[in-house]
């Protein structure tokens, strides 16, 4: 039976180019849509910080549970093609 366990140095490299892709993404919707500039340094900044967390995550994979992380500020129901990107991410 083979092992399919990737290296740390695998896994950050699926990371990083999963990341490249979603900027790609974002960078071809803000060139065909207005969208203000603010929003898009405060979502390129937002990605960069997840892929941190995640990154820091792989490398420490003793991290305590229960961080805040789950704590919100808000209330705020997000958009219905963001709730069913997190749906199906669940689901898999």
């Amino acid at each position: 039976m083979t092992d399919a366990m990737i290296s740390k140095a695998e896994a950050r490299e699926l990371i990083n180019d999963l990341f490249e892709e979603e900027a790609l993404i974002i960078g071809g919707l803000v060139a065909v849509h207005q969208v203000e500039d603010d929003l898009v340094w405060r979502l390129v900044k937002n990605l960069d910080v997840i892929r941190g967390k995640v990154l820091r995550r792989l490398e420490d994979k003793s991290s305590a549970d229960g961080d805040g992380a789950s704590a919100r500020r808000t209330n705020l129901k997000p958009h219905p093609a963001i709730e069913d990107f997190l749906l199906a991410l669940r689901r898999t």
